[in-house]
């Protein structure tokens, strides 16, 4: 079988908002959003422009993340009455926002571009797909493919993590679909896996910068994706990573897939703000689909 075929040019895959969720304003190095009924403001460096919004709106946030050190761990200013966590929707999946120690909110907003791909493509196949979810996280992903009929297998190494992802499930009323949930180095599994000789009919695989597994092993993006991708035979990819390049993972996923064919599409994953004025780049993705 042929290589894969990359796309000759990338895509930038927008995320207009919805109902639970807006980006309302954008600029000096922060965005301020809204998470369900709240407001939040946060480091954004990618916002490179002055905001559109006056002050007031941006002072009258619920909830101000306030960096220590770098723009990822802090703390947040709240007005007092933000709750430690409130359920949003996407689709026919619920799920809980917090406000995390490291500007997070539990979800990345931006990935819903690629939500309503795996929705659409889970339902398409008509059958139930088999789909492995590595650095799942609180499990959006994982549960939009269960609630459109796949098997998930859902893997991350942070016990809470998974934790926050089974909570999210029972919100969503999946509580019974068919996810597993495994809280494990992703590199152990998919070694594990490869030796069983097990298949599924996608996988989706968004790693951080930096990580540790359960038992302290240490995850870098740079040092270890080639080899975790070389484990995968199928794959739908994100990294949440201003450094790498769509087309750099482009490039990846061809190596890994050299004898595959298909088609790898690549490009950028972007929040549109209210109204369409502008977009915020926010990450990257490489996006592997069979012949």
């Amino acid at each position: 079988m042929n290589r894969p075929t990359i796309a000759e040019a990338p895509s930038t895959l927008r995320t207009p908002g919805w109902a639970d969720y807006a980006l309302l304003d954008s600029g000096d190095g922060r965005k301020l959003e809204r998470y369900g009924r709240w407001t939040v403001s946060r480091p954004e460096p990618q916002c490179l422009w002055p905001p559109a919004l006056p002050a007031q709106a941006w002072e009258a946030a619920d909830a101000t993340f306030e960096p220590v050190d770098d723009e990822d761990a802090g703390r947040w200013k709240t007005s007092g009455d933000v709750p430690p966590f409130w359920p949003m929707t996407w689709g026919g999946v619920t799920f809980n926002a917090r406000l995390t120690a490291f500007r997070h909110l539990g979800l990345f907003p931006e990935q819903a571009a690629n939500w309503e791909w795996l929705d659409v493509r889970v339902r398409a196949a008509g059958r139930g797909l088999r789909v492995l979810n590595l650095f799942g996280y609180t499990g959006v992903a994982s549960l939009v493919a269960a609630a459109a009929g796949a098997s998930v297998t859902h893997v991350d190494a942070s016990r809470k993590a998974v934790s926050w992802a089974r909570e999210n499930a029972s919100l969503s009323g999946l509580s019974d679909a068919p996810v597993r949930w495994i809280c494990e180095d992703a590199r152990k599994y998919v070694q594990r896996e490869v030796r069983r000789g097990a298949r599924y009919d996608g996988i989706i695989l968004d790693p951080p910068k930096y990580g540790r597994g359960p038992a302290g092993e240490v995850w870098r993006l740079y040092a270890d994706l080639p080899a975790i991708v070389e484990g995968c035979a199928a794959l739908l990819l994100n990294a949440y990573s201003e450094r790498i390049s769509g087309l750099a993972l482009a490039g990846l996923l061809e190596s890994a897939l050299n004898a595959h064919g298909g088609r790898i599409d690549w490009g950028e994953l972007a929040l549109m703000e209210v109204g369409g004025r502008r977009g915020v780049g926010l990450s990257f993705f490489a996006r592997w689909t069979a012949p």
